[in-house]
């Protein structure tokens, strides 16, 4: 049988565009079927904005440091208008790269929603498609539960969007997008309250890294309430909104957003016309390569529910454009050593095992940990500190997990990624020489574990 495309890809995100591209690249016929952004959360409602307005929010700081090295400023002044119309240029700029790396790797693109018809048909404005293969890759959208004026919340995706910045912010979740959030809103001067309705945020993150975090963001003042949760939220007379807790106690805020998780975005998307299944949890479910319970289709990302991460996204991507049209280069992607930052201030930088992981794991292990005001920082009235971990297995001395919570974080565990994948031993660690004076250096100066 004949097809219009040997892949159609719904979604043109991070990982749809890397497997279109590279499909293209493999000699197929591919087409890409976007009804929203090109590039996806990421580059217009994720990382790219938010590490934007993490830079933004950093320069209270930077302004506040330079005294110590002899610079004087008048009064600072903040303009988040300027900040999110200058953003939204960049974003556009970025769309139009997106488009033009599918359009010049020879995929053609359809800027509007996809719909199934079965397992190798889908419908674009009122056309029919026949493809051999189709890829999901629609990804993932807010969710705000449902609560009595759920309403008068904000998520992520509106958070980028704010006409102005502001004064007072209840940020709900504790995730890596609700503490990113809160370090943005409060570094910006918003006064800025965390709620999360467990012990401690970063749920999953080593245990040092979660609790040098807290302790770090009290520092700076920011209100952090653990164990709360939001009952109802009420607009007042005044605009504000009146949030009462399960406790019954009531915060005023201008602005609630909400940070609880995110849902697979499989809205008219016409899977009831195929055999394809979902998880327990709503999730596309897919077997080690990506196919899902119809054999024609695959999917990946955000929707598989997985790691929700863009360079997973792009990995899978890759996977998939491999192994059906290059089946002699395919790779699994490896789950396990993910290198990952969290770009709250300041940052966490991680990759390979937690401690508890590790331990879960059935490994003993040795751990190194080192706390220091960074040099930087000694000229200033910044009482910062940094936080560097390694994890190790003692049997083997392998180096399990790098953890990092401090300035550019995770510029630095990238590297380190590196020497994990490649099963790097304390000993390697110890022979290496550091970089001096930096942080980074304090990975390979640490010889005395801090407990077995």
């Amino acid at each position: 049988m004949t097809y219009d495309f040997d892949l159609f890809v719904i979604g043109a995100g991070s990982g749809g565009v890397r497997a279109a591209r590279f499909a293209a690249g493999f000699g197929a016929r591919v087409g890409v079927a976007e009804s929203r952004y090109l590039g996806g959360t990421c580059v217009n409602v994720g990382c790219v904005p938010k590490k934007m307005l993490v830079y933004g929010a950093h320069f209270a700081d930077d302004f506040e440091q330079a005294k110590g090295y002899g610079w004087s400023f008048g009064e600072a002044g903040f303009d988040w208008p300027t900040l999110i119309a200058n953003k939204n240029r960049e974003i556009l700029r970025l769309n139009g790269i997106y488009r033009n790396l599918l359009v010049n790797s020879g995929v053609t693109v359809l800027e509007s929603h996809a719909k199934l018809l079965d397992a190798q048909h889908v419908e674009v404005d009122g056309q029919r498609f026949s493809a051999k293969h189709i890829l999901i890759a629609t990804g993932g959208w807010p969710q705000i539960p449902d609560i009595p004026g759920r309403e008068h919340a904000i998520s992520s995706n509106e958070a980028f969007y704010l006409k102005a910045l502001p004064k007072r912010v209840l940020v709900v979740g504790g995730g890596y997008i609700a503490v990113e959030f809160a370090s943005i809103f409060h570094g910006m001067g918003a006064q800025t309250t965390l709620l999360y309705r467990r012990e401690l945020f970063l749920r999953g993150f080593d245990g040092a890294v979660r609790r040098h975090l807290k302790e770090e963001l009290e520092r700076k003042g920011m209100d952090l309430q653990f164990n709360a949760d939001i009952a109802r939220i009420d607009k007042q007379a005044d605009g504000s909104l009146a949030a009462t807790l399960k406790d019954g106690r009531v915060l005023t805020a201008d602005c609630v957003f909400y940070a609880t998780g995110r849902r697979p975005m499989l809205d008219n998307l016409g899977l009831d016309n195929t055999g394809v299944k979902l998880d327990e949890r709503g999730f596309i479910q897919v077997d080690e390569r990506y196919q899902t319970s119809e054999p024609s289709i695959f999917a990946i990302g955000d929707v598989i529910g997985r790691v929700q991460l863009t360079p997973v996204a792009l990995a899978e991507g890759m996977a998939v454009a491999r192994q059906l049209f290059k089946p002699e280069e395919y790779r699994p992607v490896d789950y396990d050593h993910i290198p990952t930052a969290v770009f709250s201030l300041p940052n966490i930088g991680t990759v390979g095992l937690s401690e508890e992981d590790a331990r879960a794991r059935g490994h003993k292990v040795k751990l190194f940990e080192s706390r220091f005001r960074a040099l930087k920082l000694t000229l200033t009235e910044d009482q910062e500190r940094t936080l560097m971990k390694l994890v190790v297995d003692a049997d083997s001395d392998r180096v399990l997990g790098c953890h990092m919570v401090g300035p550019e974080a995770g510029e630095i565990v990238q590297g380190l990624a590196v020497a994990l994948k490649a099963g790097a031993t304390k000993q390697v660690f110890d022979e290496t020489l550091g970089v001096h004076p930096t942080a980074a250096e304090e990975f390979v100066t640490m010889r005395a574990p801090v407990t077995g």
